[in-house]
Order: C-alpha cells, then structure tokens, then sequence
C-alpha cells in the first residue's frame, strides 16, 4: 500500500505542471518508473514531471532501500531513456505482458 503523502509530493512538483492530485495518479507513477521499458519521457508526457521530478518522488514515497535499488536499477538503462534507445522499440511493455489468461 502507498501512503498519499500530498505535501511531499507537491513539494516535490514545485512549480511544475503536474497532474499527480489522486492516491491512484501516484500509484500509476511509481509503477511506471519500476516498470523497465517505460521510459521517462512517457512519464512526462502524462504527468508532466521530469525525471528529476520522478526520481525526487519516487524518493519521498519509497523505504530507503527500495529506492535504493530502484535507482540502481534505472541508472544507466538504456530502456529508461528514449534518446537511447533502438528507435525499432516502439512499445513501452513487452507484448507479453499484459495478455489475457
């Protein structure tokens, strides 16, 4: 369960054009910036929050060591990243990942 911590969160969106206002919104967040092939360009695209935005976010909302995993896990991934990316990627999930069972 994530605990909805609005100061944090708006402290953390200063003076940004972020659309993070439900408890849903920021569990939609956090799991986009687990997820490995969604990059943070979609991240902005939806909520309008950079990656420093995110990482700051994801700081504020996660234990200690799961963030610290989380940001070895994304730094340097070139999944994170759509600049780095092969341009032949143009999904953000394997297409595996959401079939009906």
């Amino acid at each position: 369960m994530i605990l909805f911590n609005s100061l944090l969160v708006i402290h953390a969106m200063k003076q940004k054009h972020a659309s993070i206002e439900k408890p849903e919104d920021l569990s939609r967040l956090i799991e986009m910036a687990w997820e490995d092939r969604t990059p943070f360009e979609a991240i902005q695209r939806l909520f309008g929050l950079s990656e420093t935005d995110t990482i700051r976010i994801m700081r504020s909302q996660l234990k200690p060591k799961a963030f610290r995993n989380w940001r070895a896990r994304v730094s340097g991934r070139k999944t994170k990243h759509q600049q780095l990316r092969d341009p032949s990627v143009s999904r953000g999930y394997c297409p595996t990942q959401y079939k009906q069972r």
